[in-house]
């Protein structure tokens, strides 16, 4: 696992690009995620999104976190992105703005991979209870990934 602070350095060193570590995050998640822990994968954005900070990189111009590849929790708003908030009820709600989160992160130049599974409205203990089915645990699939946040806390343990 590459810390974020080691990804930043390597693309202000030149010895990777963002556009590098935002495909490998994507295929990563596309091979890995057999836990249910994403709810929405923006592949094509994101990858866009890294071509276009690895532009502000060589031009000397780019945000403290260029090269942070980060999934958000599905109680975040992201302009024109589903936010469900881990509820059928909302499963159609696109946001028409950004939470002030997001909008620092992209300021930071931080790429944004996908949403993450949780459980429904943030109300339980074990993302045992999303509309979208339970995350598994990717160390034990016999526990519970502990919650509401459970798709965020297994990405990390499954390296996505």
């Amino acid at each position: 696992m590459t810390t974020v602070r080691d990804s930043i350095s390597a693309i202000r060193e030149g010895q990777t690009t963002c556009e590098e570590i935002a495909c490998e995050a994507v295929e990563r998640i596309r091979q890995g995620d057999t836990y249910n822990i994403f709810l929405d994968l923006y592949e094509p954005e994101c990858i866009e999104r890294a071509k276009a900070i690895d532009r502000r990189v060589k031009a000397g111009k780019a945000g403290s976190l260029a090269g942070c590849v980060i999934a958000i929790k599905d109680n975040m708003c992201i302009k024109g992105k589903k936010v469900t908030c881990g509820s059928h009820i909302l499963e159609n709600y696109v946001s028409p703005y950004n939470a002030t989160v997001i909008e620092k992160l992209e300021d930071a130049d931080a790429v944004i991979v996908g949403k993450t599974n949780m459980d429904e409205f943030a109300m339980g203990s074990s993302t045992e209870n999303s509309s979208f089915g339970p995350v598994h645990n990717p160390v034990d699939t016999g526990r519970v990934p502990g919650g509401s946040s459970g798709g965020s806390a297994a990405a990390v343990a499954a390296n996505l």
